[in-house]
Parts: structure tokens; C-alpha cells; sequence
């Protein structure tokens, strides 16, 4: 064409000849009307484009350089907006009275009486979060560790301290069978030291949910754990001191929220066994401190990875048999569950087979002498459960599932995870899903099969999951090759979608706009000042619903 034309995400049937025409129509009609949504003095300190500008050469520029000095424009106010309204959601965490938790309830209790020891990296932090209870400002802590590292325990303590002062604690958790799982650990280590635990969930019977609300708001139940029923109206604490949510990305802000404001000002304490880059985590969760434990306990063995193509398929058959007969238990997780579900035009050629496909041709063709059943993320939440409790007392060998299986279920005899179609996998899943195995005292593997037509990027994940078992390693590898839209689902987390930086790539900038916006916020918080005031206008018109929050 002689010049550089803009390309746009197209769906069927409209043409870019089309999407081009509006956007040029759309820009003619605005032109010389446009308010700046930066103050003057930004654009002349950091060399900016102005808003109308930059608009006209992100679509249409008429050189490389025009394009990437109208994009550095819109990446600065986007990161600058979301950074300040972090600072100020920190900032309203920080002005709260907190609980001061009593200083001679001494963590090391519970520490002393655990069957095993824990790591340095769990007592530092468990250091890190004692610290925040005693103080008078309210704990909001992100605990990130990789997939049984340990995280669970150190919530423990944490509750017990908490408990020990005379406070209630909430926990809450994605699925009813991570609940069920928690409040078994939870028992385990706290009823002894005289710290009664209960379970509510979607599908508590009327009978034993009235009772368990009532013993709640009495103050006889002292933990509570759940899943989002813990966030109905009728659930009433009798003294709400410390909240735990586990596995974060599953939940919002929203519901982040709703939970604490059951107490006054309550403690927060937010798990994830996603591992996040510290980098990135620090702008996600601005308004959190961060702690890490990042070493996992001793006897853990490291599991072996190998991908493998079609070809290999009788070997790994024969490998699961092996496993089987000697004892052990077996996932296999595929990525598709219905017979026509839509596929990119470029993946149509890797081989989709649908969970209940799979789990036909196991029990009639392959494993025949075994027992194979499914779970997929349609079924009802109530069968869901009870094939996971099957599967976890030993009733069967082979569990065929999609990913519902990918977050905390916890069974010590399951040790082989086969992933089908693995390249069609982001890798922070992959990993997600191989920490499913090596629960238990038995060598585990986790064999991934891919499609040899696989693109670059597909066998580069590949290789990254057969070299390494670190999470954070894995975490900015999949933020390399995948950005961040998809890395990190901001849409849970309250936060509006980026519509142009890319935190990857844009990580230079990132950090370059926070000291900027720590700088804004130091001299004017609140951004009250006349200079400021489309500043206040930004953050508001952007994150109106999350702050409002």
C-alpha cells in the first residue's frame, strides 16, 4: 500500500477495510474536541504526545517512530492510572485502625507441637505476618508459594494466633472439595489445642446451616471455612478478626471485600499458588504487602517431566499399567469437554478429543481391567465431589477430567498426570496441573503429549516445563511468551483490562511510572490539587467501579 496500515482484531465477516473506515471516521469527528486526560505538566516533563495526537498515530502513523512515540504516550497514562489507584486503595487500608493481636499468644505454640518442621522460608514468613497482627494497622498480606510449598500451615498459625486473642476467622476457598480438604487439615492441628472448626458450604443441609449460623454469631464456632456461601447475608460472625481466601485469582475484589466487611476492619490474609513475578505482583496487588515462600519442604521429590508426541503413545499406555498395578493412582486432563466446541483454524489439526470420548475409549479399548470414571466443569457440583472423594479414597485408578482438577485437591497416592494436547496449555497451568502429583512419599511424573504440528511457542513450553519445576521461573517465561491479557485474568481481579500495555514488554515504563505516581501521590494525596484534577478525573472515570468497591 506504500504506507503502514493498521490491522485489528476481526471477527467473521468484517472486513478491515470496514473497521478502518469507522476508526478514521470516529477520530475526524472528535478532531480539536478532545480534552487531554494528562495535566500539562506530565506531557512537558516526560516528552508526551498529547491525547488527540497520539490517537491519530496509534491508528494511522505515517512511521515506525510516530507509532512508538503515540503508543509510549497511552502505555504511560494507562500504567499511571492504574498505579494510583493502588496507591490510594493502599492508602485507605493504611489510615484503618487494625486489630492489635495479643503479644504473648507466641505462634511457636503450634510450631512445637506439628508432626514435621517447617522450612526457613515459612518461618520468615510466618515472622512477616506476626508482626502485621501485632501492629495497630490492618494486615493486608499476599502469601504466594508455589503448589505445596506449605501455605496451608502457615495460615493455621496465623489463625491460631488470632483465635488465641479471642477473634473468630473466616476461610474461604474456590471449591467444596478444597474446602472439605482444609477444614480436615485445619482439625487436625487446631481441635487438640481446643479451636473448634466448621465447614459451611452451597450444599450444607438447612438443618446443620441454621445451627452452624447460630453457634457463628454466638461465638462457639471460632473458624469457619467455605466457599462463597460464607459471603450470604445470614452469615453472621459473633467477632470476625482474621480473613483467609486461598487460591486468590478465583475470587475478586468484590469478593475480597464482602467477606472482611463481616468484621470491623478485619486482618486479611490472601493465598495463591500461582506464582506471580514480584515485579508484576507488586502493581497487581498494589494494595497488599507481599510475602513468598520460596522453597519447598524437604521431602518433597522432584517431579519428572517428559513431553512426548502420538508416537509414544503405547509407552506411556504401558507406563500407566505399570504405575497402577503397583499401587499408585492416575490423572489424565484434557482440554476439550463437548464434541464441537470451536477451534482456532490453526489448532484444528491437533487431535481434540472430548472428555467423555476419552473416558469411553479408556474403559472399553485401553485400561479395561481398571477402573476409569470423569469429571469435567459442567457436571453438577454435588457429582463433581463425589467422584473426587472416590478418587481420593483409592475407588479409581483412572480420573479423566478437564481442568477443574487444577486447583488444590490434594491425593498423596495419585502419581502420574498425563495432560492430552498439552501445547494447548498456558504454562503457569501446566505447572498448576503438575503439582496435582507429588503429594505423596512415591516418585512421581508428569507427561505431557503434544501435537508435533505444535507451534514455536507450544514447544517452547515444552521444554521450559521439562527444565525446570520453579514456578516463578515458569511464571515469567509464560508472561514472556504469552503477555499479560491472558497471564493474568485482570478481569477477576476488579482491575479494567488493559487496552494497550503489555506488562512484559512494558516493564521498563512500569517501573519508571511508579516512582511517578509514588511521587504524585506524596506530594498531593488524594489528588485534590487544581494541577491534578484531570489526574482525579482519570482514576475515577477508570476504576469508579473497583474503588468504589
Amino acid at each position: 500500500t506504500g504506507k503502514i496500515m493498521p490491522i485489528y482484531p476481526s471477527t467473521y465477516k468484517l472486513s478491515q477495510t470496514a473497521i478502518r473506515q469507522a476508526v478514521e471516521n470516529s477520530l475526524k469527528m472528535v478532531e480539536s474536541k478532545l480534552e487531554d486526560t494528562l495535566p500539562e505538566y506530565l506531557l512537558s516533563e516526560y516528552n508526551l504526545q498529547g491525547l488527540e495526537e497520539s490517537l491519530q498515530k496509534i491508528h494511522f502513523p505515517t512511521s515506525e517512530g510516530e507509532r512508538l512515540q503515540a503508543r509510549k504516550r497511552l502505555v504511560f497514562e494507562e500504567l499511571l492510572s492504574l498505579q494510583l489507584a493502588l496507591l490510594e486503595l493502599k492508602g485507605q487500608a493504611e489510615t484503618q485502625d487494625g486489630i492489635c493481636y495479643a503479644k504473648d499468644v507466641k505462634m511457636s505454640d503450634v510450631i512445637n507441637n506439628l508432626p514435621f518442621k517447617l522450612t526457613k522460608a515459612q518461618l520468615r514468613v510466618l515472622e512477616e505476618i506476626d508482626k502485621d497482627m501485632e501492629s495497630p494497622k490492618v494486615m493486608n498480606r499476599l502469601l504466594q508459594g508455589d503448589v505445596g510449598s506449605g501455605k496451608t500451615v502457615v495460615a493455621m498459625i496465623a489463625t491460631y494466633k488470632a483465635v488465641k486473642s479471642g477473634y473468630q476467622v473466616a476461610v474461604m476457598a474456590p471449591t467444596a472439595i478444597l474446602a472439605t480438604q482444609h477444614l480436615e487439615e485445619f482439625q487436625k492441628i487446631l481441635e487438640p489445642m481446643g479451636i473448634r472448626c466448621a465447614l459451611l458450604l452451597g450444599a450444607t443441609k438447612k438443618k446443620e446451616r441454621e445451627q452452624i449460623l447460630e453457634q457463628l454469631a454466638n461465638g462457639t464456632i471460632q473458624v469457619l471455612i467455605g466457599t462463597h456461601a460464607l459471603i450470604t447475608d445470614k452469615v453472621i460472625f459473633h467477632k470476625l478478626g482474621l480473613v483467609v481466601t486461598d487460591e486468590q485469582h478465583r475470587f475478586g475484589v468484590r469478593q475480597r471485600v464482602a467477606i472482611s466487611d463481616k468484621g470491623i476492619n478485619p486482618d486479611v490474609l490472601v493465598m495463591t499458588a500461582t506464582p506471580i513475578p514480584r515485579t508484576l505482583a507488586l502493581i497487581l496487588y498494589g494494595d497488599l504487602d507481599i510475602s513468598i515462600i520460596d522453597e519447598l519442604p524437604p521431602n518433597r521429590k522432584k517431579i519428572e517431566t517428559f513431553a512426548v508426541t502420538k508416537r509414544m503413545e503405547e509407552r506411556v499406555n504401558n507406563f500407566i499399567c505399570k504405575n497402577i498395578d503397583e499401587g499408585r493412582q492416575v490423572y489424565v486432563v484434557c482440554p476439550l469437554v463437548e464434541e464441537k466446541e470451536e477451534v482456532d483454524i490453526d489448532e484444528q489439526k491437533a487431535d481434540l478429543k472430548a472428555v467423555k470420548e476419552w473416558t469411553q475409549k479408556y474403559q472399553e479399548e485401553i485400561f479395561t481391567k481398571y477402573k476409569v470414571d470423569c469429571v469435567y466443569g459442567k457436571m453438577k457440583p454435588k457429582e463433581k465431589d463425589e467422584v473426587m472423594e472416590k478418587f481420593k479414597n483409592g475407588e479409581i485408578d483412572i480420573l479423566v477430567s478437564t481442568t477443574v482438577i487444577e486447583v488444590g485437591v490434594n491425593v498423596p497416592n495419585a502419581s502420574v498426570m498425563v495432560v492430552e494436547n498439552s501445547e494447548r496449555f498456558g504454562l503457569a497451568q501446566l505447572h498448576q496441573l503438575r503439582g496435582r502429583v507429588g503429594r505423596g512419599a512415591y516418585q512421581s511424573y508428569c507427561i505431557l503429549k503434544y501435537d508435533s504440528h505444535c507451534s514455536q511457542v507450544g514447544r517452547e513450553r515444552m521444554k521450559t516445563m521439562q527444565e525446570t519445576n520453579d514456578g516463578f521461573v515458569i511464571a515469567e517465561k509464560d508472561l514472556e511468551l504469552r503477555g499479560t491479557g491472558e497471564f493474568f485474568g485482570t478481569k477477576q481481579h476488579g482491575l479494567p483490562e488493559f487496552k494497550i500495555a503489555n506488562l512484559f514488554v512494558d516493564m521498563p515504563m512500569l517501573k519508571s511510572v511508579q516512582s511517578v505516581a509514588l511521587k504524585i501521590e506524596a506530594e498531593d494525596k488524594g489528588l485534590k490539587e487544581e494541577k491534578n484534577k484531570k489526574l482525579r478525573k482519570l482514576v475515577d472515570d477508570r476504576f469508579n467501579q473497583s474503588v468504589a468497591l
